[in-house]
């Protein structure tokens, strides 16, 4: 007797392992080909899962629109949490809590002053016992996310103000945080060019995903964005010798080339995760994707020798320490189907599942955004065009009867 996908009784994590292997079943669907393409799901929008972004809303986005990181002492909000829930509430079509994240993040972290003040990128209880900016250097990866989903809310939405206002973000993100590094060209620098000092210069790959820097570069041809992009890739493969990167590297003015890190050395791991996820969810028509992947071999070639995802890498030797917690497996979903092995994707898929049942202890923030970003893509939830679009899928809840 076929069994019913979405009844009650069948637990979430076979629901969801057969909803993909019905997927990848299907004849002549390529995985994935209808969002590459900009289709609708060969399962039809009534079937996706949308779990997650509901769940996490539930826990972490407050009334007023903060995201709070309840796993911290300071019960903190950051300008990086803060962008992925504009991102996640464009995703969903959640025009309500996009602007209520905006409001906070504009009254809270840029003093209200968006045009004049790149967002703090740290905020919560400060050690008087009082509630406020901690830390107001910006950081840069969370400027072009929350300046990106303006503009793609700009765009999907027709509302010209969300547009005008990333483009002011953005005016201020080349004028603080892009420099042109002797020997390089145009990078991004993690912070402003008041924190980033010569001559040698820390910088962080995951700070720079290629659909990102894709869709700044079309809004603005004549700015540094396809040159950061080329750098990226560039500084990818000359950090990655074992095919892992890591989480911080510099480049050295006197040598001309990437170092090492001069604080954190060579370890790949909570940062280092997300360069993995966004190689993987990059279009398979940007020219930088294979590149990247190419570079990138060592997470596949880990969990194809022992079934591993490690938490820490030392990136110089490829020696790995410890296991890498669910979210880890769930950043590595776009990546292993990006390289085309199904098998690995649906044993971590599986395994992320599990740990995320019903009756499982509740991951921590940054897993559970990882979360978002890696099953959200796997199952359909969004994409990204080879020009960095966004390519929402906000289905409704699966129904009772398929």
């Amino acid at each position: 007797m076929q069994q019913d996908l979405h009844s009650p009784s069948l637990p979430l994590a076979r629901r969801r392992w057969l909803q993909q292997a019905l997927l990848c079943a299907l004849p002549g669907a390529a995985p994935h080909a209808w969002a590459q393409a900009g289709a609708a799901s060969p399962l039809g929008p009534a079937c996706l899962d949308r779990s997650d972004w509901p769940a996490f809303a539930a826990r972490h986005l407050q009334a007023d629109g903060r995201i709070v990181d309840f796993d911290t002492p300071r019960q903190q909000s950051t300008s990086e949490s803060q962008s992925y829930g504009l991102f996640f509430s464009l995703v969903h079509g959640d025009r309500a809590a996009f602007r209520r994240i905006l409001d906070w993040t504009v009254a809270n972290l840029c003093d209200g002053q968006p045009d004049r003040r790149l967002p703090a990128w740290q905020w919560g209880r400060r050690d008087d016992g009082g509630w406020g900016v901690i830390d107001a250097n910006p950081a840069s990866d969370a400027d072009l996310w929350i300046a990106y989903a303006l503009l793609e809310a700009g765009r999907l939405w027709q509302q010209p103000a969300y547009t005008a206002l990333a483009r002011q973000m953005l005016v201020l993100v080349i004028r603080e945080e892009v420099v042109r590094l002797p020997g390089l060209g145009a990078m991004l620098l993690p912070w402003p060019r008041s924190v980033g000092k010569g001559p040698v210069w820390r910088l962080n790959a995951s700070y720079m995903p290629l659909p990102l820097l894709r869709r700044l570069a079309a809004e603005n041809p004549a700015g540094p964005w396809s040159e950061i992009a080329q750098n990226t890739v560039r500084m990818v493969a000359a950090t990655s010798p074992h095919g892992f990167v890591p989480d911080w590297c510099a480049w050295s003015e006197a040598r001309q080339a990437f170092v090492t890190d001069p604080e954190k050395g060579a370890e790949g791991s909570y940062d280092a995760i997300r360069v993995y996820l966004w190689a993987g969810m990059t279009a398979t028509g940007d020219t930088g994707r294979a590149p990247l992947l190419h570079s990138l071999y060592g997470p596949r070639a880990l969990l194809q020798s022992t079934g591993r995802v490690a938490e820490r890498v030392d990136t110089a030797t490829g020696t790995v320490r410890g296991d890498g917690p669910p979210g880890f497996s769930a950043a590595l979903l776009p990546y292993l189907r990006a390289l085309g092995h199904e098998q690995l994707v649906q044993a971590r898929l599986a395994f992320v599942n599990l740990r995320t049942a019903a009756g499982q202890p509740l991951l921590p923030y940054y897993e559970r955004m990882l979360l978002l970003f890696g099953r959200g893509w796997l199952e359909g939830h969004f994409a990204f065009d080879a020009s960095g679009r966004l390519q929402p899928n906000p289905a409704p809840p699966c129904p009772a009867n398929a």
